[in-house]
């Protein structure tokens, strides 16, 4: 049983929130009474999902949004506080996986890629997010990085490196501004059963069977464990975390 909160009033923000994790998390946002702005770059996914939300009863606003421009990170946080009041809480979630890659052999452009969605849209999203927060005195972010933020692994420079740099931006930020009222803390997933690890499972980059007797608890992960983990993150029962990289790993990391 998952536990419950009370976000009647408050107002969430949510990137790559289309599908996976993200959705997961607006969805859970949603029903626990928070008003919630989906941003994503597909159109018409992103809309879907905030029908599905409207659908339900609760309070969606569907924006389209490239986290590699800072403009339209800017516009999209700027909406959803225009639109319901306040910012609350976030969870920058939107990234992006590439096929594994020889360190010697890395693409200039892919390795760019990478870093362009995986961490320079987190921080545009955590900076717009903070001027909003900073202005209230209040708020509660939770960037998404992973256990490759944790780890090494080969093939997978960009990304690890991507991962990394998003608890160094984290842990600075928390440090920055807890005593302005804001914690900001990072969750770092294992494999999760979302289209993403999906898709690297149909190309060959992911083999399930091994992936599953990598975890102690020896089973994938679900985007709604770890949606349950960033409401606890923005809930006050973490009101004493800030600067945590939490890994929700199935035990992975523990290894």
């Amino acid at each position: 049983m998952n536990p419950t909160y009370d976000f009647t009033g408050q107002v969430a923000f949510v990137t790559g929130a289309s599908s996976g994790m993200g959705l997961a998390a607006a969805r859970a946002f949603a029903a626990s009474g928070a008003a919630v702005g989906l941003a994503d770059i597909n159109a018409g996914a992103v809309e879907q999902a905030t029908k599905e939300l409207a659908d339900a009863g609760h309070q969606a606003l569907a924006l389209v949004c490239d986290v590699t421009d800072e403009d339209q990170v800017a516009a999209a946080v700027d909406r959803t506080v225009e639109t319901f009041g306040r910012l609350d809480m976030a969870y920058n979630n939107a990234g992006i996986m590439v096929p594994p890659t020889d360190a010697a052999d890395e693409d200039a452009g892919q390795f760019d890629r990478v870093q362009a969605v995986n961490l320079r849209g987190i921080w545009a999203s955590m900076k717009h997010e903070l001027r909003h927060m900073r202005a209230q005195g209040s708020g509660a972010i939770v960037n998404c990085s992973s256990l490759g933020g944790l780890v090494g692994n080969p093939g997978r420079a960009a990304y690890h490196a991507s991962k990394h740099g998003v608890i160094g931006l984290t842990r600075s930020a928390a440090l920055e501004y807890g005593r302005r009222g804001v914690r900001i803390n990072a969750v770092c997933p294992g494999t999760i059963s979302t289209p993403m690890v999906d898709s690297m499972v149909a190309g060959g980059e992911l083999d399930r069977a091994q992936a599953e007797a990598g975890q102690a608890i020896g089973r994938l992960g679900t985007a709604e464990e770890i949606a349950q983990a960033v409401l606890w993150l923005c809930s006050p029962g973490a009101g004493y975390v800030t600067g945590v990289a939490l890994p929700v790993d199935g035990g992975y990391t523990a290894q």
